[in-house]
C-alpha cells in the first residue's frame, strides 16, 4: 500500500444539486474537527461534474450554510467541473493501457442484464468489449457509449489484487476487492467522468490523507483502491461514519426540505443546537 503523505487533511466534498441538511452538516463537521484535532487542513470540494442538476445558487448556499455552522474552510475552493483535463488524462492512461473498453448498453441495459443475472439481482456487473466488427459499426454510426474499467485486464495489470487494501477507522486493514463492483463505468458522454475516478484523481492531488463520509460510502473503497494502483496515487485512511436519519428511520435526502440548514437558520436554530443535536461539536 503506497503510503499517504505526512500531515492530516480532510476534506468535505458536496454537490450543489440541493441544499444542504443535517446530514451533510454531520459528515462536514466530523472532517472539520477531525483536521482541527490533528492541528490539519480542511478542503472544500465542490463536485459539481453532473452539469444539469448542479446550480450557482446551490453553490451559494453550500458557503453559507457552511460558514454559519462555523466551518473554515482553505481557499481557493475546487470545483470538479473546472478539472476535466486532470480526469482526462487519468483515463486516458487507463485506456492506453488496455485497461478500459467501450460498453454501448444503455442504463436501462444493463439494470435488465442485472436482473437477469444467475446470482440474482445484485450480481456486479461484467461485459466486456463487443466482439468482432460489431464495435466499429456502433462506432460509425454515431452509438453512444461509456468506458468500463475491465476488472479482468486490472487484475492481469497488477498480478492479482492480493495486496490490496485501505484502513478505515473502526474496521482496521480490510483487503480490497474490486470485483465486487464488476466493471464500473468510468466516463460517460454525458458526464465526463465517474464519481469514483474524479474524487480518486482529487483527494490525490488535494493531497487528502483521511477521507471521512457516511458509512454507505464503504463499498466505494473497493473501486477507488484499485484505482489508486493503477493509476500509482496514495491511499488515503478512510473513516465512515454513522447516517443521520429522519423521523421516519430512513436516510436523508436533498428533498427533504425541512431537514435542511436553510430551513433551521430561518426557524431561529443556533448552529450550536444543530451541533448537539448531531453529536458532533466542532471544537
Amino acid at each position: 500500500m503506497t503510503p499517504a503523505p505526512a500531515g492530516v487533511v480532510t476534506r468535505f466534498a458536496p454537490s450543489p444539486s440541493g441544499l444542504l441538511h443535517r446530514g451533510h452538516a454531520f459528515s462536514a463537521l466530523t472532517a472539520h474537527a477531525a483536521a482541527r484535532e490533528a492541528g490539519g487542513r480542511f478542503l472544500l470540494r465542490i463536485e459539481d461534474i453532473d452539469t444539469p442538476r448542479c446550480r450557482p445558487d446551490f453553490v451559494r448556499a453550500i458557503f453559507e450554510d457552511l460558514a454559519w455552522l462555523g466551518v473554515a474552510w482553505e481557499t481557493p475552493v475546487v470545483f470538479q467541473s473546472q478539472r476535466a483535463d486532470a480526469y482526462a488524462q487519468a483515463l486516458r492512461s487507463l485506456r492506453d493501457r488496455g485497461l478500459l473498453y467501450r460498453c454501448f448498453r444503455t442504463r436501462a441495459e444493463v439494470l435488465d442484464e442485472i436482473a437477469r443475472a444467475p446470482h440474482g439481482p445484485q450480481a456486479p456487473f461484467f461485459s466486456g468489449p463487443l466482439d468482432g466488427d460489431e464495435e466499429p459499426r456502433r462506432l460509425a454510426e454515431g452509438a453512444p457509449f461509456a468506458w468500463r474499467l475491465s476488472v479482468a485486464a486490472a487484475e492481469a495489470a497488477l498480478g492479482g489484487f492480493g495486496g490490496l487494501s485501505f484502513i478505515d477507522e473502526a474496521l482496521g486493514e480490510v483487503a480490497a476487492d474490486p470485483r465486487r463492483a464488476g466493471d464500473v463505468v468510468l466516463a460517460r458522454k454525458e458526464v465526463g467522468v465517474s464519481y469514483h475516478l474524479a474524487v480518486t484523481v482529487d483527494d490525490a492531488d488535494a493531497g487528502v490523507t483521511l477521507v471521512t463520509r457516511g458509512e454507505d460510502l464503504i463499498e466505494a473503497c473497493h473501486v477507488q483502491r484499485l484505482l489508486q494502483a493503477l493509476l500509482g496515487l496514495p491511499t488515503p485512511g478512510y473513516r465512515h461514519h454513522r447516517l443521520i436519519v429522519g423521523a421516519n428511520g430512513k436516510r436523508l435526502a436533498k428533498r427533504d426540505a425541512g431537514e435542511t440548514l436553510r430551513s433551521f437558520r430561518a426557524g431561529g436554530m443556533t448552529p450550536e443546537t444543530l451541533r448537539a443535536d448531531l453529536g458532533a461539536v466542532a471544537k
